[in-house]
């Protein structure tokens, strides 16, 4: 005779209940592909928006840190009544003096326009400005030569120019040869080569430069730099800062600036991410709309299913087992849309980084928080048609058949 302890309700094994969870999905692909699209659109743009971002901010973070965070650029300044003022001649020298500076270097601004030809109407400036640099100023910026050769001890007293990166784009210039030259402040200056750009100095990009000895000589330069470009040792950099300022020109230091282009750049990294807050909340839109196209498809199942739920029911299944069943598909629908929106968005990401010779970055939040979220939801959109599903009385539900 059969005892109650022979009839004791089992428990649903996990591998019972992964092939259960599986039955919706495999019977009904395409309307179950159909509801994780949503779920893979929603996580594949947060995971596109946070390694996009991420990826950006740490190209160029590592570019800094190549280039060095030790550079300080001293600029003149202006009056209380906006009225410029000039650097004393004897500003770079001084500067040269302070301990902890290693290198200084300096840029003079000239007073002309800059043509590809004398022909050029002189309203198209093309925004070009003209300097008198220092022979080593290419080490302090931290850039170098794309094609010809800098300025040297004997180029430096001549007609010679090197053009900025920008500005031999502007100018229509992208090598160099013998008698290459532009039309600069009334007179033509021979081209001798060309930047590559400048990251912590994008003034020198839209510059054509000439030695200062060529500015006084045949450019009317007054002598009196414009510009100061200071390495200084990188554990003395907030104390070589502290004194440039008053350095530069004893007599008015607060018309003088001083400044760190190193953490303009790294504030600009910062602000990469401004609009990640716009973007994640359309990916949440996209999400929400899965989400409820994983409601509608699981309502839909447990009313296509009521005679499978009747049968189990009748054949021993408890409510708790057809609620997990019913929840763990819900859940399974949505880690699949989750798992291939994690995988689409690595694959933007990849391609577009690779695209722009940038480091490929997918942070941890990405790709984590998308098959959380796609978990989460799964299990929300889920709970009702799986207590729905679980109320169904053994009766009714084969009444239905």
């Amino acid at each position: 005779m059969t005892t109650a302890g022979n009839l004791a309700v089992r428990k649903l094994r996990p591998a019972d209940l992964g092939r259960l969870s599986t039955v919706g999905l495999r019977t009904r692909k395409l309307r179950a592909g159909l509801s994780a699209l949503g779920i893979a659109i929603g996580v594949a743009a947060i995971v596109a928006v946070l390694g996009l971002s991420s990826s950006a901010s740490a190209g160029l973070l590592h570019e800094i840190s190549t280039l060095g965070t030790n550079l300080l650029v001293v600029e003149n300044g202006q009056t209380l009544t906006g009225l410029p003022v000039e650097l004393p001649e004897a500003a770079p020298a001084m500067i040269g003096r302070i301990d902890g500076v290693s290198d200084v270097e300096e840029t003079g601004t000239i007073t002309g326009d800059v043509f590809r030809s004398p022909l050029i109407p002189s309203i198209d400036t093309n925004a070009l400005s003209l300097a008198a640099a220092s022979l080593g100023l290419l080490h302090a910026v931290g850039t170098t030569m794309a094609v010809g050769s800098y300025l040297n001890a004997a180029t430096a007293r001549e007609p010679v120019a090197v053009l900025g990166a920008a500005a031999a784009q502007r100018l229509g210039i992208d090598r160099v040869y013998a008698g290459e030259r532009i039309w600069a402040a009334d007179m033509w200056l021979y081209v001798a080569g060309i930047l590559n750009p400048a990251v912590l100095a994008p003034d020198i990009d839209s510059s054509v430069l000439v030695g200062f000895p060529t500015a006084e000589h045949y450019l009317g330069f007054d002598g009196h730099p414009s510009t100061v470009y200071v390495r200084a040792q990188t554990s003395r950099v907030d104390q070589v800062d502290g004194l440039l300022a008053a350095t530069a020109d004893p007599e008015n230091p607060s018309e003088v600036d001083v400044s760190q282009p190193s953490a303009a750049l790294v504030a600009q990294a910062d602000a990469r991410g401004a609009f990640d807050g716009l973007f994640l909340g359309l990916g949440a839109v996209a999400l929400l709309v899965g989400a409820v196209g994983v409601a509608n498809i699981m309502i839909i199942s447990v009313l296509e299913r009521r005679s499978e739920i009747g049968l189990r029911r009748a054949l021993g299944a408890t409510r708790g087992h057809i609620r997990m069943q019913f929840l763990a598909e819900a859940v399974l629908l949505a880690l699949v849309g989750g798992g291939a929106g994690v995988g689409a968005g690595a694959l933007l990401t990849a391609l577009y980084a690779s695209a722009k010779h940038e480091l490929v970055v997918i942070p941890a939040l990405a790709w984590g928080g998308g098959i959380g979220a796609a978990i989460l939801i799964g299990a929300v959109a889920g709970l009702w048609p799986a207590l729905r599903a679980a109320r169904m009385s053994p009766t009714q539900a084969l009444w239905s058949m």
